[in-house]
């Protein structure tokens, strides 16, 4: 006999281990079995559980779960990211902290081994907390992106993009982190809100005849300024196009050039052009062909190009060295404070700025073209489609890729140069120096390349690296492509596009046939989760209050498509309470004696209840494969909660109790080994969302008396396969029938507020002879349900009454004696004209364009929320009221 209530604390990791001991998690090795394959977005090795990847990770783990139960060959290959700036941060934070030591006071190789020490004592933790989460992984396939297979695959794919002349060296500018001294991706840039200024100079022109006034909220970059631009329509300076002016403090000539970036509505219309401290004046210079003249070093200093009173000094202490002689100059025409976005590195914290170095770029705009092609013609499809238009969008306007980091740890980069600068790109030291010699005729000495690839550039191998290619193994033949990718939006230009570019290219196919996009987990009042706010969910910390199974369900039917997850932990308390819910009526077949029969056909069942039950089983059993095959995640919890709870649990249970305590034995027994059956589905069904209470259930209720009913995993039993012939629709009208009137009657009741004690009769008044025959056919069930005295026919209603239809039958239950009625009438009036005072207030609040326009979208939301739920209870007291109108 089951224990009262279920444990998660005691049996989630006691299961956990039995499955990943029995080797289940890996794919079944039946040749004919048809392939199956996710590779998991490979989270930071420095990283732990946050709950966007406990949303991502239980999408992914309830579709292999439901491919693995349906006999495919399910393999989730697991593993984690060397994660290069994040994981050198963490050790080089450690080294301070330990005797102010930096890494190059260590040195690469003893810093190196450091991050390796480190990463085999503490990296890695994530990957233990996804199995609390229930992951179902296949952990004897984990790879590492820095481990020697995956190095291979990099080093090889690096090679050969640069001897297909795709991959090559350059000077451009790159988003700079001077904290870390590298080159950092557009996805580690994170745009803040600061105090800042607009500084309007005057430069002169240089044959004296008047000044052009520029503005700027980087003063200290004015030191490398190459030109000044105008909009040829603007007629105020079409005159000076061609002209120079005087660039202040520098003393050098820069010409006044006409271009479109310039805006004339904007400030005075002129702007200063900085090439090499700003990406648009990057893309105005190469357009007129101006020189970019770096300024700043490495740190962000102050560098020899500049005048020598600013060498060596902070950009900021710059800034401020620069407007002091700007107003010495009498060249400051004003100073206008402004609040404006300015990029930071999103792990040091501090400013990025636009820097112009050499380093290593993809041509993306030829990888691009067939992964562009792939997604038009259907090969990769995403889930839902309308991201795919946000891939188009960055795929078509691809700018090169600078994958080059000035890092330690991290794929060194395979380029050794020579005494003269001649660079030599081989996948080994020993091929480089052969193609040295080869040139020089002579050994020469070379030098590798300082920098690390950016840890996109080998996470973009991740579908075919982690299968074993450039070997031909077994697992790359057997699972490459994928078939499904589920990601989070953030990344479909940084991860997903570069993926598909680089298995397009690398293997002829797509990495993947379906991205799924998953939604964004946000508060209960729909704002985004941050530390900063204190509104951060710790789902461990949920896991260790509700279980993980209350958790996973809560975010597999709160993940619809296309919208965000507002997550709360009264929701999830509810969906723990669901996981009860069935407990309980396990429990409650168990106690009167609900055990598999063998041989149980269920289409041979003959009692009506036990008809209808079969046939809403075989019906759910078709949503719920349907919903999953398609990723309708949320469709797939909404069937499944409306079938285990409403369906099985209050009413199946409810009106099975009369059969179960009656005297038909052959009724009895059907009706036992009927529960038993259905129960066996729905562990079945729930089980790739909720794997651990099902896994239990399933586990207590093999043994029946001395038999063995089944042996093995519930994880690896087959998915129920129900036919459409098992649905009775004769049944499903008779059972209906029944619902619909105590339902709608235990409505009537609550409205009224009828006492729970109180036992009116039922009254028939209207209804045709199947209706009638059906209603006192189950008078018996009817009475317990909706705890009324009898059911009878009768040819009008009484006064006192209270009529109501269902499905076209008029019924009535005489409840005068037992309420006030002129109370009930008061106090529907009150209540209604409250909800209709909030109705008003809320919709005039709507229908305002400014609060829509303003108000934060969670809040208008919110409102819009409101208004349906108050319309909807006002709707519902009325009909009350109503039913009032005529009993006197």
């Amino acid at each position: 006999m089951l224990e009262k209530t279920f444990d998660p604390k005691s049996v989630e990791p006691r299961l956990y281990g039995a499955w990943e001991q029995s080797g289940a998690f890996a794919p079944t090795a039946d040749p004919s079995a048809e392939p199956f394959s996710i590779v998991i977005p490979p989270p930071n090795v420095t990283g732990s559980l946050h709950i966007g990847h406990a949303l991502n990770n239980t999408l992914q783990d309830v579709l292999i779960r439901f491919e693995r139960m349906r006999g495919k060959a399910a393999l989730w290959l697991p593993g984690t990211d060397h994660a290069g700036i994040a994981t050198q941060m963490v050790v080089e934070r450690q080294l301070a902290a330990a005797g102010n030591m930096t890494r190059r006071d260590m040195g690469r190789d003893e810093f190196v081994a450091k991050v390796w020490e480190w990463k085999a004592e503490s990296g890695g933790t994530i990957v233990n907390q996804l199995r609390r989460l229930g992951a179902s992984c296949d952990w004897s396939r984990e790879r590492f992106t820095l481990d020697e297979g995956l190095s291979a695959a990099v080093r090889k794919v690096f090679v050969t993009l640069y001897k297909q002349g795709l991959m090559y060296r350059d000077k451009r500018l790159v988003n700079w982190d001077p904290f870390f001294q590298t080159a950092i991706s557009d996805l580690e840039v994170e745009q803040k809100e600061v105090e800042g200024a607009y500084y309007h100079f005057a430069y002169p022109l240089e044959d004296g005849s008047g000044e052009i006034v520029v503005a700027t909220t980087r003063p200290e970059t004015m030191l490398g300024d190459t030109a000044v631009a105008v909009h040829p329509d603007d007629e105020r300076y079409k005159h000076l196009v061609g002209k120079c002016v005087r660039l202040p403090i520098v003393g050098r000539p820069i010409p006044i050039v006409a271009d479109d970036y310039a805006d004339p509505e904007k400030g005075s219309g002129a702007v200063k052009i900085t090439p090499a401290h700003d990406f648009n004046d990057f893309q105005v210079g190469k357009r007129h062909n101006l020189p970019s003249i770096n300024v700043m070093d490495d740190f962000a200093r102050i560098n020899d190009a500049a005048p020598a009173e600013f060498r060596g000094l902070d950009r900021f202490v710059a800034r401020r060295k620069v407007v002091e002689q700007m107003e010495a100059l009498g060249l400051l025409r004003g100073i206008e404070k402004t609040r404006h976005m300015v990029p930071h590195g999103d792990r040091s914290g501090v400013p990025v700025e636009p820097y112009l170095t050499d380093q290593w770029y993809v041509n993306a705009e030829v990888l691009a073209r067939p992964a562009i092609k792939a997604v038009e013609e259907g090969a990769t499809v995403f889930e839902p489609r309308h991201w795919e238009k946000t891939y188009f969008e960055w795929m078509r306007n691809i700018q090169p890729w600078c994958v080059s980091r000035q890092l330690w740890w991290g794929h060194r980069i395979p380029a050794w140069y020579g005494p003269d600068g001649r660079v030599f790109v081989e996948e080994t030291e020993e091929a480089a120096r052969a193609a040295a010699r080869e040139h020089y005729g002579r050994d020469e000495p070379l030098r590798q390349d300082e920098d690390v690839l950016d840890t996109w550039f080998s996470s973009g191998l991740w579908p075919f690296s982690t299968l074993g290619w450039p070997e031909k193994t077994a697992d790359l033949e057997r699972f490459y492509p994928t078939h499904t990718l589920v990601t989070g939006f953030d990344i479909i230009f940084f991860w997903v596009a570069r993926m598909m570019m680089m298995g397009l290219h690398f293997t002829g196919e797509v990495p993947f046939k379906r991205v799924f996009i998953n939604a964004l987990v946000r508060d209960a009042e729909g704002k985004k989760m941050s530390k900063s706010k204190g509104n951060v969910m710790d789902p461990l910390e949920l896991v260790d209050e509700f279980g993980a199974d209350a958790l996973r369900f809560t975010l597999t039917a709160m993940s619809g498509q296309a919208r965000d997850i507002k997550l709360s932990r009264q929701r999830i308390e509810g969906y723990r309470n669901f996981g009860t819910k069935l407990w309980n009526a396990t429990r409650f077949c168990q106690m009167n004696g609900c055990a598999r029969a063998a041989g149980f056909d269920p289409a041979a069942v003959k009692v009506t209840l036990n008809r209808w039950i079969v046939g809403q089983t075989a019906r759910t059993a078709r949503a719920v494969t349907e919903a999953l095959a398609g990723c309708g995640y949320d469709e797939a919890a909404g069937a499944l909660y409306r079938f285990i709870w409403n369906v099985f649990c209050d009413w199946y249970v409810e009106l099975a109790k009369p059969i179960l305590n009656g005297a038909d034995e052959a009724a009895r027994d059907e009706t036992r080994a009927t529960a038993a059956w259905a129960l066996d589905v729905i562990l079945k069904l729930l089980h790739p969302v909720m794997p651990f209470i099902t896994e239990e259930l399933w586990a207590q209720t093999a043994q029946e008396g001395a038999a063995r009913v089944h042996d093995g995993f519930l994880m690896t039993a087959p998915w129920p396969d129900l036919p459409e012939s098992l649905i009775d629709p004769a049944a499903d009208a008779e059972i209906g029938l029944v619902i619909a009137a105590v339902s709608e009657g235990r409505s009537v009741r609550a409205e009224l507020n009828v006492p729970p004690s109180a036992r009116p009769a039922l009254l028939v008044i209207e209804a045709d002879p199947r209706q009638r025959e059906v209603l006192l056919a189950n008078a018996s069930v009817i009475g317990q349900t909706l705890r009324v005295s009898e059911v009878r026919v009768e040819a009008t209603a009484p006064e006192g009454a209270i009529p109501y239809v269902v499905e076209g039958a008029t019924l009535a239950l005489p409840v005068a004696e037992f309420i006030d009625l002129a109370a009930e009438r008061a106090r529907l009036a009150k209540e209604i004209g409250a909800l209709g005072a909030d109705v008003e207030r809320t919709a005039r609040k709507l229908s305002n364009p400014d609060f829509v326009a303003r108000a934060p979208e969670e809040v208008v939301e919110e409102n819009r929320e409101r208004l349906a739920e108050a319309e909807a209870a006002k709707a519902k007291l009325e009909g009350a009221l109503a039913r009032l109108a005529g009993v006197g």
